[in-house]
């Protein structure tokens, strides 16, 4: 619908004058109680024309439709479409004021078709032209030329044409929800004092049906909100890496605020914030995006302040390349008393409705009990990770002091029987079983290192990462997989790719040792490989000789596995493994370098 210039007194319907818009300053300013409007529009039907007493069924009709249901937006359409077919209008909008009073939070309306609105474009924001004006002086107005008003903004290109307008605030628990617009009679006519008394009476009955509708509707995001907070928090205090909670904490958000993606940034070295778990349809470029510190929301966010934002791919404080992707969003600190862990942000697509003030308040809490839910979550992870370390370095003290003294006993027992034997076949057999048990004492001494290793203690080269989470594993398979590298790791994988690299290892090795009951396991890292589309790749094959992945079985791991690589633009899938006839699990993840 056009957004016009303010309400003036224009002519109205030939044989009546138009209502003035406001009937003075101190009626426009005075709250407008329902019951009042529904008696004074009501006594004003007496006396009037036999074809309007007719009508009256019809308005009664009205009324009991609109008040029918309880889901917010159904009975919004339905209070557009029932006022359109009561003034028998063509075209019937509902604005909906936002927080600040100043414009429009959602335009409802009835008439324009999908193929229409996608020609016209943006939808009308209250700033400007009669929409506005009756935003700040909310009165019945009802015009008989659009065109001719002097305040009036135009129509945008594509828009269909509108000429009469009628316009009725809707008030809800004595304050302004919106305006009822309607234009274009179906005769060609123009609209009636008639209209104007039955459309006021509907707009009465409407503010009701939409406070009942608003109270069920925050009600139930209330519930859900609730709901998904619990979710979060059981989800996060089960699971295994930090990298899994934030996924979690992503994917919730985004369902809960209806968003097209849900993010988690934490903040980088550089004093900005990046982006490290998304949950989108399309999670392409969104992974490891960083918001710099020069940003204008980031000093905001660091500082615990939630920003929200009308329009991300217009608004200037918004500078990421992925901006213009998307339209109102929500940037809610991940904040913990004190501590600012991150930040939670909830992008809708372009055009989509803005957020209302409820959802704000609620998605708020919902960030701060995300948090809370994170640091229980470390905490719980710090315990056991000491409980793991203390449990390796009692393994450590009993590999040295007395697997590796008994190997060295029976060692110098072999040499001595070496020294003795006469035949010199055996002499032979025997030296090359004492060099095979100081190969595997100096095997047992490098796992002993890596097991008494801290995690601050490991240098970042990915082939150093890699190993460390083989040696980790060593203890809960039973045995020390092998591992392979083929080309230039450390130089070529980028620190992203490189991080994902071994969550994904990290992913592997976890659902071997839940499921595969394997006995031998080779782990590939290959930095030489090429996508199918030619770019340069990093590959990570994890093969073992278990039991294989049952038909039937849950893939909750392997679809962790392809959802990481595909968000880096790369893939992931499984095959045969190491045992014979193929027995086993070759899993093969690759991302772009």
């Amino acid at each position: 619908m056009a957004e016009p210039s303010d309400p003036r007194d224009p002519a109205g319907p030939a044989g009546a004058p138009a209502p003035r818009d406001a009937r003075g300053a101190e009626d426009a300013q005075r709250p407008m109680d329902p019951l009042a409007i529904a008696t004074e529009a009501t006594r004003s039907l007496q006396g009037m024309s036999v074809e309007l007493t007719a009508r009256v069924p019809q308005l009664l009709e009205a009324m009991r439709s609109v008040g029918t249901g309880l889901e917010l937006h159904t009975t919004l359409d339905r209070i557009a479409e029932t006022a359109a077919e009561l003034a028998d209008a063509r075209y019937a909008a509902i604005g909906v004021i936002d927080s600040t009073g100043e414009g429009l939070a959602d335009f409802i309306t009835h008439g324009v078709t999908e193929e229409q609105h996608a020609r016209i474009g943006a939808l009308p924001d209250g700033h400007h032209g009669l929409l506005g004006a009756l935003i700040h002086t909310p009165a019945p107005v009802m015009l008989s030329d659009l065109a001719s008003d002097p305040r009036s903004a135009g129509f945008p290109p594509e828009h269909p044409p509108m000429r009469n307008f009628l316009g009725v605030p809707i008030q809800v628990e004595g304050e302004i929800f919106g305006n009822l617009y309607l234009t274009e009679k179906r005769d060609g006519g123009e609209f009636s004092l008639a209209d104007l008394n039955m459309v006021k009476i509907l707009a009465t009955e409407a503010g009701i049906a939409i406070g009942n509708a608003r109270v069920h509707d925050e009600g139930r995001q209330r519930m859900r909100w609730i709901d998904g907070s619990v979710a979060v928090t059981t989800a996060l205090l089960s699971a295994s890496d930090a990298e899994d909670a934030l996924s979690v904490v992503a994917e919730q958000a985004r369902r809960l605020a209806d968003s097209a993606a849900g993010i988690v940034l934490l903040p980088d070295d550089e004093g900005g914030l990046e982006m490290v778990a998304v949950s989108a349809d399309d999670p392409t470029g969104l992974l490891g995006t960083v918001m710099p510190p020069h940003s204008p929301v980031v000093s905001h966010l660091l500082a615990g302040e939630p920003v929200f934002i009308d329009d991300s791919a217009t608004d200037p404080r918004m500078i990421t390349g992925v901006a213009p992707r998307f339209g109102p969003s929500m940037l809610l600190p991940l904040k913990s008393g004190d501590r600012v862990l991150g930040t939670l942000a909830t992008p809708r697509a372009r055009g989509a409705r803005r957020f209302t003030e409820t959802e704000r308040t609620l998605a708020a809490q919902f960030a701060a009990q995300a948090a809370l839910a994170l640091v229980l979550a470390e905490a719980q992870r710090d315990r056991e990770r000491l409980a793991v370390y203390e449990d390796r370095d009692r393994i450590a003290r009993d590999l040295h002091d007395l697997v590796i003294q008994r190997l060295f006993a029976t060692g110098l027992m072999l040499e001595s029987a070496q020294r003795n034997a006469v035949v010199p076949d055996v002499r032979t057999k025997v030296g090359q079983a004492v060099d095979q048990l100081d190969v595997t004492i100096q095997e047992i001494r490098t796992a002993i290192f890596a097991l008494q290793q801290g995690p601050a203690e490991a240098p970042a080269g990915l082939r150093t990462r890699v190993l460390r989470e083989l040696g980790t594993a060593a203890v809960p398979l039973g045995f020390q997989p092998s591992a392979s590298f083929v080309g230039p790791v450390d130089a070529k994988v980028g620190e992203l790719t490189g991080k994902n690299l071994v969550a994904a290892l990290r992913e592997a090795l976890s659902n071997a040792f839940r499921h595969a009951r394997a006995s031998r396991m080779e782990v590939v890292v290959d930095a030489t490989v090429r996508l199918p589309d030619g770019r340069e790749a990093v590959r990570l094959t994890v093969a073992d000789d278990g039991v294989g992945i049952p038909e039937g079985g849950r893939r909750s791991g392997l679809r962790n596995l392809a959802k990481r690589a595909e968000s880096l633009g790369g893939s992931s899938s499984y095959g045969p493994g190491l045992g014979e006839d193929g027995s086993g699990t070759r899993v093969v993840w690759e991302a772009p370098l």
